[in-house]
């Protein structure tokens, strides 16, 4: 079942202009392998930004120097602090595959703030005070730094800011959950 999307209507195939062909086309052939869906079928009223975070999205999930385990972590922390039941959905299931801990999974969905693993926590740390406090501290910067190297902190700022730039998309369109994916609870 495709997302509902309440706000913004997909772009119809039929009724595409040539920019919107050509990006479509290329999500088509190229890794991604299939039509945009969430963020980038949004995105698609744009063409130009879809074909841009289209890139980037592909540089960021199947080029990142992260381990799979913590890019989906890193992805989770985004969704969970935007609170974007789409995001949660289409990574949940990819974390998991990835290796991420059912205890990481979970602690991540109840909004708690402790990992055992120390690669998590710096990486949710570092996250989190980026979202929140739209800064990192030194301490926490160094840690990343520490574990990832430079490279890896540039990476990890831009891995989260694009996925802070898709929880925004979803939630502005209010993309629906398709039933039986997982959803985030409310949080108390």
């Amino acid at each position: 079942m495709a997302p509902i999307m309440s706000r913004i209507p997909a772009v119809i195939e039929a009724e595409m202009n040539s920019a919107q062909r050509r990006v479509y086309d290329a999500m088509l052939s190229g890794p991604r392998n299939s039509p945009p869906v969430g963020p980038l079928a949004v995105a698609m009223h744009c063409p130009e930004l879809a074909e841009a975070m289209s890139a980037m999205g592909l540089v960021l999930r199947f080029n990142s120097s992260f381990e799979p385990r913590l890019r989906e972590f890193a992805i989770l922390t985004c969704g969970r602090h935007w609170d974007c039941q789409f995001e949660w959905a289409s990574h949940e299931g990819e974390a998991r595959k990835a290796g991420l801990s059912e205890v990481s999974i979970a602690t991540l969905k109840a909004g708690g703030s402790a990992f055992e693993q120390a690669d998590e926590q710096a990486i949710f740390d570092y996250a989190t005070e980026l979202l929140a406090r739209k800064f990192v501290s030194e301490a926490v910067y160094q840690r990343v730094v520490g574990v990832f190297g430079v490279a890896g902190a540039v990476e990890l700022t831009g891995l989260i800011g694009y996925y802070a730039m898709v929880a925004l998309m979803l939630n502005a369109a209010e993309i629906e959950v398709p039933e039986g994916m997982p959803r985030l609870p409310a949080r108390g």
